[in-house]
């Protein structure tokens, strides 16, 4: 059963959106492993693994690539300034090369053993390897887009820079969240528009920047990706606390082993009522007491339940229907082939109906 429900089923089927993300993934992975193979060893051989390319023993593998909804984005906003998707392939790279930078530190930060099914590199390539490589992708996405030499090359890089920073502040304040007792809604809403809005923000324009794009054109579809990337970011919350570990590749309650303020936490606390005390009364000493690690299962089930008494789970569904909505309403605002349209109404329809 999907996180939220179904959405507008008239546009793009589902199988239509898997064949769009698999032509995403076929057109850059390519261009992405030759951009990776130039990291000096070992970084090149640990980012492999990490891109799931090999395995631990560095054998090839055929692993979980993740969802690459963010190449197929810059390679349909290519089209959707009228040039080829391959005009995009720079852009869907450089963003792919930033999103698996943030993942690896995101996985050392948060101390996750366990992505896509597998050890993560901190885990088997230990913290520092995790540091260097992601550093090293971050480097290799600004120079993977500056050596196309051109003024749309120059603009990309420029949203790029600045969707980065925006990135690195988000989990700047996701970190600082999890050792305060209170944040409200808004503040949570900035720190994921920060943390995931801005990425999916970049990959929605990039490619129509590279193909020529006004910047208004490339502004319109900016807003649609920052409201899908909330979208996406209130579902990943939703999992991250009832989501199936078959599913997601992760442990059960991970969000709250983590002790993360995300949208359910946050509305249930702002909620009222009795179930919405209880828990912050738990969240207090919580803060009171950070490296208690000594709750069992029955505990986060107890807290998912106050969780989703006080209707933290409920408003988090809403919410991921809102901003679908807003990111949908947004591609109003430019003129683009109605095909193009209802492709990225398609993706933004995955986006919110997923299971992982």
């Amino acid at each position: 059963m999907s996180a939220i429900g179904a959405t507008r089923g008239e546009n793009v089927t589902a199988d239509g959106v898997i064949a769009l993300l698999e032509n995403g993934r076929i057109l850059t992975t390519p261009v992405l492993r030759a951009a990776v193979s130039r990291l000096a060893p070992p970084m090149d051989t640990v980012a492999s693994y990490h891109f799931g390319w090999i395995d631990q023993t560095g054998r090839p593998a055929v692993g979980d690539g993740g969802k690459a909804v963010r190449p197929a984005l810059a390679l349909l906003t290519a089209e959707a300034a009228g040039a080829p998707a391959e005009t995009g392939i720079p852009g869907a790279v450089a963003v792919e090369l930033v999103h698996n930078f943030s993942l690896l530190h995101d996985d050392l930060i948060d101390g996750d053993e366990q992505r896509r099914h597998r050890d993560t590199v901190w885990k088997v390539h230990g913290p520092a390897q995790a540091i260097l490589v992601g550093d090293a992708l971050f480097a290799l996405a600004n120079e993977v887009l500056l050596e196309q030499g051109t003024p749309e090359a120059g603009r990309a890089t420029r949203r790029l820079t600045a969707a980065t920073r925006k990135l690195i502040d988000g989990q700047a304040q996701d970190i600082t969240f999890e050792h305060l007792e209170r944040v409200t809604v808004q503040e949570c809403l900035d720190m994921e528009g920060n943390k995931t809005g801005s990425l999916l923000a970049c990959a929605a324009s990039i490619g129509a920047v590279l193909g020529g794009a006004s910047e208004a054109d490339a502004d319109a579809l900016e807003e649609y990706g920052y409201h899908l990337g909330l979208a996406f970011q209130a579902v990943d919350d939703l999992l991250g606390i009832w989501g199936d570990p078959a599913s997601t590749g992760k442990q059960t309650w991970s969000d709250l082993r983590q002790r993360k303020k995300s949208l359910p936490v946050v509305a249930a606390l702002a909620a009222g009522g009795p179930a919405s005390e209880r828990l912050g009364e738990l969240l207090a000493a919580d803060a009171k007491n950070p490296e208690n690690d000594a709750f069992n299962e029955e505990e986060f089930a107890m807290r998912a339940a106050l969780i989703e008494e006080a209707g933290g789970r409920e408003w988090t569904s809403q919410e991921a229907r809102r901003q679908y909505a807003t990111a949908v309403a947004a591609l109003d605002k430019m003129d683009m082939p109605e095909e193009i349209n209802r492709k990225l109404v398609g993706l933004a329809d995955f986006v919110v109906v997923r299971e992982k």
